[in-house]
């Protein structure tokens, strides 16, 4: 397939490679001149052949322009997908935004950070079935090999949704390591805090790619000395906590990690360390070090 690309970020540029090693034709665009494949979105939307199929892949904060934006450049027929970490209910108006011109809409909730390029990517996926159909090579090539990794989650909206649900579980589970941990550091019986952790990669209930990324930490940084107890919440814990309070379901691990995040935002925190090292180590989030 021929795809527009709009984002060649941490995880577009890596979606990009893999896309292409896959046999596909990907014009992508960034403002970075370094990494992008056309000058302009309508270079990029003139290199592309019909029906069109352009992915958005930027920060919320850009979205809402671009979509305007392609509202204009793309044709009836043509496809949008947004897979950034927008917010569902923001996905409605996209939609609707783009119906007017005939474009349909697909949104797209992406996990794998920076090792999606080697490993794939988990992919959820929102709209009509037929849009979905349309793009799905696309999700063939992005998604890890064998079974699992992509679903229709449902109408437009479902798929931004299910991410936000998967970062609310994300928060929890990297509260719970990072308390382990800070923990263990603080037992006066305990001497070899990193290699405990490396013991539970195999064979416990807790193993999960997380933990090993946490044990990848700890290789780089034993104590995490050089990082500061500070980690920053990128939205998507908030909106978690928020559609749990509207729909009145109680999420309460999800939102003493939220809160959690906060108090590290007001202070030092030893268990933060372990927090904002793991979100390091899968998404490339940067972390402030100890006297910055």
């Amino acid at each position: 397939m021929e795809l527009g690309l709009v984002g060649l970020g941490r995880m577009g540029g890596n979606m990009r490679e893999r896309l292409r090693r896959a046999g596909h034709t990907v014009v992508g665009y960034d403002h970075n001149p370094d990494v992008t494949d056309a000058s302009s979105l309508a270079d990029m939307v003139g290199r592309l052949s019909g029906p069109r199929v352009v992915w958005v892949m930027l920060p919320i904060q850009f979205v809402d322009d671009t979509v305007t934006e392609l509202a204009g450049l793309l044709s009836p027929g043509d496809l949008v997908i947004d897979g950034g970490n927008t917010q569902w209910v923001e996905d409605h108006k996209h939609e609707a935004q783009l119906a007017d011109k005939g474009i349909h809409f697909v949104d797209c909730g992406v996990s794998g950070g920076v090792w999606g390029l080697e490993n794939g990517y988990a992919l959820m996926a929102g709209g009509d079935a037929a849009d979905v159909a349309l793009a799905q090579p696309i999700f063939d090539a992005l998604k890890p090999e064998g079974e699992f990794g992509f679903v229709h989650a449902g109408d437009v909206g479902a798929g931004h949704f299910a991410k936000m649900v998967h970062n609310g579980i994300e928060y929890g589970l990297m509260q719970a390591y990072a308390e382990g941990w800070e923990l263990l550091e603080k037992a006066g019986e305990v001497s070899n805090v990193p290699q405990i952790f490396n013991s539970w990669r195999e064979g416990t209930v807790i193993r999960s790619w997380l933990l090993d990324l946490l044990v990848r930490a700890l290789d780089d940084d034993e104590h995490l000395d050089r990082i500061e107890g500070y980690a920053a919440d990128s939205g998507e814990g908030r909106w978690t906590v928020n559609a749990a309070v509207d729909l009145g379901v109680p999420v309460p691990t999800m939102a003493a990690a939220l809160f959690a995040r906060f108090t590290s935002q007001q202070e030092d925190s030893p268990s933060m360390k372990m927090v904002a090292a793991m979100r390091n180590q899968f998404g490339g989030h940067p972390v402030r070090t100890e006297g910055q």
